[in-house]
This record gives C-alpha cells, sequence and structure tokens, in this order.
C-alpha cells in the first residue's frame, strides 16, 4: 500500500465553503483545470457515485465511500488490481481551517496505479488546494 498526504492551513476559508465547493461535483471543471468535466445525478453523501473525466485521460466512475457534512469525505476509485482513496478533511484550529488530503492506493497492481494516475495528484495537490480554497472563499 502507498499512502501521501498534503496539508494546509488557512483563514481565507470556512469548512462550510469548503464543503460546498466539493458538494457541486458538476462545476468542479469550473475551478480544476485538469478534468474536462464531472458528472454527478443526486446527492453528494455516501454511496452515490460521480463521472469523472480527465483532461489527457479515460473517464472513471468515483464512488463517495463515506462522507461527513463539513468535516471529511472519501472518495474511492476502483482500477483493474487496485483501489485508489483520496480523504479529504477540514477541521478548525487556532491557526485556521485545515485542510488535508491523502491519497491511498492498495492492491496487486497498487504500484501501476500510483505511477500511472495517483503521483500525479500527489504532484499537483499544493497548487490545487490553494486554488481550491481561493475559490471556496468566494461561495
Amino acid at each position: 500500500m502507498w499512502s501521501q498526504s498534503h496539508t494546509i492551513v488557512t483563514k481565507e476559508a470556512t469548512k462550510e465553503q469548503m464543503w460546498k465547493l466539493f458538494a457541486d461535483v458538476n462545476n468542479w471543471h469550473t475551478w480544476d483545470n485538469g478534468i474536462e468535466y464531472a458528472k454527478m445525478d443526486g446527492q453528494f453523501e455516501q454511496g452515490n457515485y460521480f463521472l469523472l473525466k480527465p483532461k489527457n485521460g479515460p473517464k472513471v466512475k468515483i464512488q463517495l465511500w463515506e462522507t461527513i457534512p463539513n468535516k471529511k469525505f472519501v472518495d474511492l476509485t476502483r482500477f483493474p488490481l487496485a483501489k485508489m482513496y483520496g480523504e479529504h478533511t477540514f477541521e478548525e484550529t487556532p491557526e485556521g481551517l485545515k485542510v488535508t488530503v491523502t491519497m491511498t492506493v492498495s492492491g496487486v497492481l497498487g504500484f501501476l496505479w500510483k505511477k500511472i494516475v495517483a503521483q500525479d495528484i500527489v504532484d499537483h495537490l499544493p497548487e490545487e488546494m490553494e486554488n481550491q480554497v481561493r475559490v471556496a472563499s468566494k461561495l
């Protein structure tokens, strides 16, 4: 199993604003330059699925594995012989809102999917998370 995290602390956005940003899956393309689209029917809740089409990549079906409004959500992408989890947490601290994203890949071919998909996601987390905060602060 492989896992890597990135954390930022900000006073620009609240946990409610961050949750609102992510819960509006159909508008992710307006702030995430790495995707063509994301589409979800229904609510941003555990068990629901959405489709995500990265630029220069095939569309993938992603499940909301766990959702705790304004605190945490975990998404699950299933690959052949591997799973990738993206855990997003929002925690209020005296210094500001602590936002952490942890990407985890497991399974027999986890090493391959880490190389093909997950490492690129992790490499771009610092700039992506700063952009998410900037956009969320205006919601």
